[in-house]
């Protein structure tokens, strides 16, 4: 009988040990994620300060709200909820976009990833609020059902616009992207909707990267 004992004591220890390995990780996984980035080369410069419900930019994009595409269906795994407060958040950050079109700053739309499908329309798990630039991640789960970050190229998905080499959101010409102050290289679809990330999207002539303060509290 001392066997029997011992063995359940063991089986027990293992389960304990699972359990807390598997809850370190989800809180590991968390805590990467609403991590704020390193700043860029030029975060010594005064920063403009994000307000939320100020825009920045010239208007220069349709309301999308009378562009969506979607009417409510999923984009790239990511729901469109019927409401915020619906929604339990397992991630709750914010990035930051700031679109130049020959050196012009354009206005990142508010209202981005918001369906107006009836009775109250709904909200995708990526959107904007306002033209300020903030991108808001507010998802009942960590990254996307096909794995990894959420991503740029999903915020565009969600918007209905392109975006690559040479277009951004119908704004032709070669694109600069830059990451945190940082020239960033590969696809700008791939860029992470990171906590407190700072993407900059160029179209044809350059201008240096603007360093950006985040509101307080988010």
């Amino acid at each position: 009988m001392k066997w029997v004992y011992i063995a359940f004591g063991l089986i027990l220890v293992v389960a304990v040990s699972v359990f807390a390995a598997v809850n370190f990780q989800q809180q590991r996984a968390v805590a990467v994620a609403n991590q704020t980035p390193t700043p860029g080369p030029n975060a010594s410069a005064a920063p403009i300060q994000i307000v939320p419900g100020v825009a920045m930019g010239a208007p220069a994009f349709p309301n999308p709200l009378k562009t969506n595409p979607h009417g409510g269906l999923p984009v790239d795994g990511i729901r469109c909820e019927t409401g915020e407060e619906s929604m339990a958040l397992a991630l709750h950050i914010h990035s930051h976009l700031a679109i130049f079109d020959n050196g012009k700053q354009l206005q990142v739309p508010a209202l981005i990833g918001a369906a107006p499908v009836p009775p109250q329309g709904c909200l995708y798990w990526v959107h904007t609020h306002d033209g300020s630039g903030l991108i808001h991640i507010e998802s009942p789960v960590l990254g996307p059902p096909g794995g990894g970050p959420f991503t740029l190229g999903m915020f565009f998905d969600i918007w209905g616009q392109p975006l690559g080499a040479n277009d951004v959101a119908g704004k032709r010409g070669a694109v600069t992207a830059y990451v945190n102050g940082m020239r960033w290289y590969a696809d700008p679809r791939s860029i992470p909707l990171a906590a407190h990330q700072q993407i900059t999207l160029e179209v044809g002539k350059t201008v240096p990267p603007p360093n950006y303060a985040f509101p307080p509290g988010v």
